[in-house]
C-alpha cells in the first residue's frame, strides 16, 4: 500500500501537527499556495519525497502548474485551481484553491481536495488528507487539524 500525505493552501504556515502526521507518508503532495519556500524545506526535512504545484499566491515560477503522476497504474493530476471540466486521460484530479474539502466523481474522474491548512472556507475545519492506494483502489481520508 502507498500512503500519500496531501495538503494545500498552507499560506506561510505549517502547524507542528502536520510535520508529526506526515512522518508516516511514502510521499507528500502539496497542492499549491505554499507562499513561503521555507514551508517546502520543512516538509522535505520530514524525509519522504515532496511534490508541489504552484498556486495563484505562489511566486516561484520554477514550480509547475500541473504535475501528472502514475501510481499503481492510476493516473493522477495535481494542480491548484480545479478545471471546469474533467480532464481526459486522468483517473484522479487533486486540487486546492477553494479551501473546501472535496471528494466527488465527475465524468469518470475523481476530484479530491484536502481542504485548507490555514483559512478553511464555508464552515469546513482546517484539514489535510491521506491518500492510500492499494491494489488499484483509493482510500481518501480527511484529517481535521
Amino acid at each position: 500500500m502507498l500512503r500519500v500525505f496531501v495538503l494545500a493552501d498552507t499560506h506561510d504556515k505549517l502547524p507542528p501537527k502536520i510535520v508529526e502526521r506526515a512522518r508516516d507518508a511514502a510521499e507528500i503532495w502539496h497542492l499549491g499556495d505554499v507562499c513561503a519556500e521555507i514551508i517546502l524545506d520543512e516538509l522535505r526535512a520530514i524525509g519522504p519525497p515532496v511534490t508541489v504545484v504552484r498556486g495563484n499566491c505562489d511566486s516561484n515560477s520554477d514550480w509547475p502548474l500541473v504535475v501528472d503522476l502514475i501510481r499503481e497504474k492510476l493516473r493522477f493530476r495535481l494542480q491548484h485551481i480545479p478545471p471546469d471540466r474533467p480532464p481526459t486521460k486522468v483517473d484522479v484530479l487533486l486540487h486546492g484553491h477553494t479551501h473546501v474539502p472535496r471528494n466527488e466523481k465527475r465524468g469518470g474522474v475523481l476530484f479530491l481536495n484536502p481542504g485548507c491548512v490555514t483559512r478553511p472556507n464555508r464552515g469546513a475545519a482546517a484539514s489535510t488528507a491521506w491518500l492510500e492506494i492499494k491494489n488499484g483502489e483509493i482510500i481518501w481520508r480527511l484529517v481535521a487539524l
